[in-house]
């Protein structure tokens, strides 16, 4: 059976401790994907996957390595929507699983949000600020998934 791979979309994940945590735990691979070298810990477990800078070069190594026994850690909607055509679990860094049902709705709102953007400047909010109840809220979601996963052959 192919083992569950956890991957990280890494260059702005605020969780990355949390997935190495979990990971441990669960005794699950992680690969994490950068434009850049990144510190990770040394550790059978984890591999750091540099990729070039090009633009969407890690979304694009993600996409193609993501598969039914991946999770994948993004907050980028048009990846998650490839990793869930790919069979991926896929996970935002606040712990809201992207899902085949909402994965629509989410790209329909990042288009309207990018258009208004446009229109108006940057004076436009973004998300909230990241808090202590979405790293808790990430860190269930993600030993949930696993479990899951494991359990599935």
């Amino acid at each position: 059976m192919t083992p569950v791979t956890i991957l990280v979309d890494a260059d702005a994940c605020p969780v990355k401790e949390e997935i190495y945590r979990v990971a441990w735990r669960h005794e699950t691979p992680v690969k994490v994907v950068s434009n850049s070298r990144l510190r990770v810990p040394e550790h059978p477990l984890i591999e750091r996957v540099v990729v070039s800078d090009g633009f969407d070069a890690a979304d694009d190594w993600i996409g193609e390595a993501a598969t039914a026994r991946s999770i994948v850690i993004t907050a980028d909607i048009l990846l998650a929507d490839r990793a869930l055509k790919a069979g991926a679990t896929v996970l935002a860094p606040n712990g809201k699983p992207f899902t085949a049902a909402s994965i629509g709705p989410a790209i329909a709102t990042r288009a309207i949000m990018a258009d208004l953007r446009a229109g108006m400047g940057e004076g436009i909010g973004g998300p909230p600020p990241f808090s202590k109840a979405d790293r808790s809220q990430f860190l269930q979601a993600l030993d949930s998934a696993l479990v899951r996963l494991k359990r599935q052959p």
